[in-house]
């Protein structure tokens, strides 16, 4: 029998490709017979942080998240419907499903340690016999085999707070294709980016100070063009709206178009103020007369990204900023036109890289533990959601 320092150092070099669960394992063993043993509870902190993101707590204490979701599931949801919940996280919509009547909800889950606590979850609240869990990639699932029928309501909640950045397109166009029977009801039913000019001397003063113990800094400022701004951040830094919002793109997410997309706006202003960025928001229809949202006028868990000016600009009522926004069905960037009409070099946001992968993605083989550095910032943009 292994003693716990010998799980410990077993648990520290076991691969990760598994997605954490081998390890875990190993850790767990080491806690039982020795609960206050340092290295493992540090070791099992890492673990969760690498597959369990941060956003996860902050969306499910989201209440008026999860109200809009269980209103919009009671009414998509119909007694002997089946229901495919794709990345099902700690089960919540999908008991949401079971509850609404459905006679059964096939929950789907690609990260197996966020699957297995997603079972027990589901079995401490006594709906084991009403929903399954599987802990496949949704392009994995085979009809017949893993749901034995085609699904008549497909939920979701994969995306992020540019609507794109966790997949969902690519994901539910596959799911309403393969997965669904035709015309199928789906939560969320659309959403749509939008964008706005602010003001915030705040959000500039954190991301490019002007100086600093009077040294001029503005060279530095070209690494700072997209702030992930958490709902903390927007409250301190006083983003303050100097118009009204102009829509980028539209998206149906119950016959989802994976065709790249490219739009040229005028954002106007009708308020005197200095235009120091441009947030780009969602609004997300769940059902009809349903909806969530992630523009300035909410405090829930998804973030919004800005897209900073090259300098503060005065303007005035009347004033326009224009910009020229583009996405590949996965990733948004946005340039803005200044008054010279040369764009600044376009930005990708992806808002994948820290995310549980898509169902389009595969676990690398190969990866290695890690631990953010309280300076590394927010690890995702959802509570930065």
């Amino acid at each position: 029998m292994l003693d716990a320092n010998s799980l410990v150092a077993l648990a520290e070099n076991a691969p990760l490709g598994d997605g954490g669960v081998h390890a875990s394992n190993l850790l767990a063993q080491a806690l039982e017979k020795d609960p206050h043993h340092h290295a493992a509870h540090l070791l099992k902190e890492q673990l969760h942080q690498m597959f369990v993101p941060r956003w996860h707590f902050p969306m499910l204490a989201d209440t008026v998240r999860n109200q809009a979701y269980a209103k919009a599931i009671a009414a998509k949801v119909q007694p002997g419907d089946i229901v495919l919940d794709i990345g099902c996280g700690a089960g919540l919509t999908a008991m949401l499903a079971a509850r609404a009547g459905a006679k059964h909800v096939y929950a789907i889950e690609g990260q197996p340690l966020i699957a297995a606590a997603a079972k027990q979850v589901i079995a401490d609240n006594n709906l084991s016999d009403k929903i399954t869990v599987l802990s496949k990639w949704s392009h994995e699932l085979i009809i017949g085999e893993d749901l034995p029928n085609r699904a008549d309501v497909v939920v979701s909640e994969i995306v992020d707070s540019n609507l794109l950045g966790e997949g969902a397109l690519a994901t539910l166009t596959h799911a309403m294709e393969h997965l669904a029977k035709p015309n199928a009801r789906a939560v969320p039913e659309s959403g749509t980016l939008k964008a706005q000019l602010v003001e915030s001397a705040g959000l500039r003063n954190q991301y490019r100070p002007l100086e600093a113990e009077g040294f001029d800094l503005s060279a530095f400022h070209k690494f700072a063009n997209v702030a992930q701004v958490t709902p903390n951040d927007s409250a301190a830094c006083g983003l303050r709206p100097l118009g009204p919002t102009n829509d980028l793109f539209h998206f149906d997410f119950t016959c989802p178009d994976m065709s790249h997309g490219k739009t040229t706006v005028p954002l106007f202003c009708t308020a005197v103020g200095t235009a120091h960025a441009v947030v780009v928001s969602f609004d997300m229809v769940l059902a009809p007369g349903i909806s969530v949202s992630n523009d300035l006028n909410t405090d829930g868990h998804w973030g919004r990204f800005s897209y900073l000016l090259e300098q503060a600009t005065p303007v005035s009522i009347g004033s326009q900023v224009t910009i020229t926004a583009q996405h590949d069905a996965t990733k948004l960037s946005v340039s803005i036109h200044d008054t010279a009409q040369v764009e600044r070099p376009i930005i990708w946001q992806r808002g994948v890289t820290t995310r549980t992968p898509t169902a389009h993605e595969t676990t690398q083989p190969n990866a290695t533990w890690y631990v953010p550095d309280a300076q590394d910032g927010p690890v995702s943009d959802r509570p930065v959601h």
